[in-house]
């Protein structure tokens, strides 16, 4: 196992060991049945990316990557139940995630929604625990998150893809969903990881940076498998997007890796304002290229 391999997979542990903490507390409530709901996709095998990031951010600031426990957790929380929505019939009617049945197929579509919701708000009930030197970053630290999660982000992303449905959609249209419904999670990762581990202004405009390339490279990537991926290897349905506003559709494969490329060194690049970055070097590149 390599040094990045080890880290990476240090990193997943202390994130689901600290989920699986926080949900401990609640074991023996009544709404047993809720929980079951949101553990089934929290802890389905995701590879806690988001999270990840914002370890690693704290680290190249030299903070104490437990600090940012809470904000990682949040992002993660905030990412399942954005996939348990997004699995709905009233949104993309997925089968499949992670190689198992959608939350909705085991749960019904009423707890599935409700598991959602309830990852949303804890989400921001686990941030706010989080204990920084300066009580003031904490607020900073949850304007963050919810800007780049709601209307502003993430849900306002994925309101403009449902209103572009039955339309072809020009580059800027595509790139204006994609950089809320992909890009702004990743965006808040990066960001509160730097908010954790004290940096500074710069720092956290090259965290930004850094999660607009990889973010908008990760997606086009992810258009790319839909196409040449399989179902085996994505645990989930495959080209399901034939008829979405992607940038494969517009674009076709050759100019989309080369796209990847370009958006990926943007990446890259904005990482020069941080010491010992090499980690996220080789995740960034591992992302960009990968096959599931």
């Amino acid at each position: 196992m390599t040094q990045f391999e080890q880290q990476l997979l240090e990193d997943k542990q202390f994130i689901e060991g600290f989920l699986k903490e926080f949900y401990s507390r609640f074991s023996d409530l009544p709404q047993k049945r809720l929980f079951d709901a949101m553990n089934y996709s929290l802890f389905a095998g995701g590879k806690r990316l988001r999270p990840i990031m914002t370890l690693e951010f704290c680290r190249m600031c030299c903070g104490s990557y437990e600090k940012a426990a809470p904000f990682a957790g949040a992002v993660e929380l905030i990412q399942t139940y954005s996939l348990i929505h997004d699995d709905l019939p009233c949104m993309d009617d997925d089968d499949l995630r992670r190689g198992i049945p959608t939350n909705h197929k085991v749960y019904g579509e009423g707890m599935a929604v409700l598991a959602g919701d309830a990852l949303l708000t804890d989400a921001f009930m686990l941030a706010a625990s989080a204990e920084l030197d300066d009580p003031a970053d904490v607020a900073l630290a949850v304007g963050v998150l919810a800007h780049n999660a709601g209307s502003l982000g993430m849900v306002g992303g994925q309101s403009l893809d449902i209103d572009s449905e039955n339309r072809l959609l020009s580059q800027q249209e595509v790139y204006d969903i994609q950089s809320r419904k992909t890009v702004a999670l990743i965006n808040a990762a990066c960001v509160l990881g730097v908010i954790a581990g004290g940096g500074n202004e710069t720092q956290i405009q090259a965290a930004s940076r850094f999660a607009a390339g990889l973010g908008m490279a990760f997606q086009i990537r992810d258009d790319m498998l839909d196409v040449i991926g399989s179902q085996q290897e994505l645990g989930k349905t495959v080209g399901t997007d034939e008829q979405k506003n992607t940038f494969v559709r517009l674009y076709g494969l050759e100019a989309c890796d080369e796209m990847v490329c370009k958006y990926t060194d943007t990446a890259l690049q904005a990482l020069d304002a941080f010491d010992n970055s090499d980690f996220l070097r080789e995740l960034a590149l591992q992302l960009t290229s990968r096959i599931k």
